[in-house]
């Protein structure tokens, strides 16, 4: 630990509150998990590089964590996902020495639902503990009119901020398609979020608490694309800041917005960079690292071929048993290692390694 890195201002473990604040001095990188494998995956890429990280879970990872068997029809398979996969981050965290925001991904005004569960959950642990289950959540009310967005945000906020807890919400649309909320088909000048925009949200939810971020749209699309297709201007979020310090008159510094990079996988690293120069203070990185963890994985099955079409009977011998290479604790831990390579290295993309 550097004596001047984060854990000399924030604890090890999962944070909450202004401790939260606290560690967006720095960029922070955010994973989605799905289970207990990508979390650790996640931890242990960030404790190897020393760097503090945000864990974060999306309505259908919530599920899945879960369980897929369970029925869904009103959130309570991802409501208990969610607060599930809450509680096992909680009692590992503190393990691997690091700091940690954990986090809850797009929350669609259908999923409501899903995110009154979970404030259930968290006025019940913060009831007990002094704290909420969550660091933070995500509300993506992008889909609706600014009014009503800004409405819906202020109503949640004034819940959270009673337990000092942050919020990150959407203005301006991310193309794509991600968990519930689908803009694959959206015209592309409304992925540039207005200045004045970013300013009214500020304005609405500094009343409340400082405790926000605020995700805006600069060409950000889920998922992967081919060169050329996605135009990011991240030079943008520059001006967003700059407008929003002189309504200020300067009275929060030159940055006084807390960003956020959406559809981070497949950006280029002077893309991220400038990002981060102008503000931003969490990227989300999803498909590369889905497909980092299935790349140990295919490329272990593929190699192993001849171990694991039977349970015994290989190469080496009609009678040699092949329990060691079919064992999910063998080929789920491929999967694990080149995750956390993928996960490290975004670490390093937002100047993050060695600054836990």
């Amino acid at each position: 630990m550097s004596a001047k890195g984060a854990l000399s201002i924030v604890p090890a473990g999962v944070l909450s509150g202004d401790d939260t604040r606290k560690l967006f001095t720095y960029a922070r990188d955010n994973k989605n998990v799905t289970s207990s494998s990508t979390v650790n995956s996640t931890l242990e890429a960030a404790r190897a590089i020393n760097s503090p990280i945000i864990i974060q879970i999306s309505q259908g990872g919530a599920a899945f964590f879960a369980g897929k068997a369970l029925p869904n029809g009103n959130q309570e398979a991802s409501i208990a996902g969610a607060v599930a996969a809450a509680h096992f981050v909680r009692s590992i965290a503190p393990s691997y020495g690091i700091p940690v925001v954990l986090h809850t991904d797009h929350c669609a005004k259908k999923l409501l639902p899903w995110f009154d569960g979970m404030l259930d959950a968290d006025e019940a642990y913060f009831k007990e503990h002094g704290v909420p289950l969550f660091s933070s959540h995500m509300l993506d009310l992008s889909e609706e009119s600014k009014e009503d967005n800004i409405k819906d945000c202020v109503f949640y906020f004034k819940r959270m901020a009673k337990m000092n807890q942050w919020l990150e919400m959407e203005i301006g649309i991310t193309g794509g398609e991600e968990d519930g909320v689908d803009n694959t088909s959206v015209d592309n000048n409304s992925l540039y979020t207005q200045p004045e925009d970013i300013w009214d949200v500020y304005s609405a939810l500094a009343a409340i608490s400082p405790n926000f971020s605020i995700a805006a749209g600069f060409g950000n699309v889920h998922g992967v694309y081919k060169p050329g297709n996605v135009v990011l201007r991240p030079e943008l979020l520059g001006k967003h800041q700059e407008y929003a310090a002189q309504q200020l008159k300067g009275e929060k510094g030159e940055k006084p917005l807390y960003l956020v990079f959406h559809g981070g996988s497949g950006s280029t690293k002077e893309e991220i960079k400038t990002a981060v120069v102008n503000g931003v203070v969490k990227m989300n990185v999803d498909t590369d690292i889905q497909f980092a963890y299935l790349s140990g994985v295919r490329d272990f099955v593929l190699k192993k071929a001849d171990y694991l079409k039977t349970q015994v009977g290989n190469p080496e011998g009609a009678d040699k048993p092949n329990k060691k290479q079919y064992d999910p604790r063998v080929w789920v831990r491929e999967g694990e290692k080149t995750m956390v390579e993928r996960v490290k290295e975004a670490c390093v993309d937002l100047g993050n390694e060695n600054r836990a």
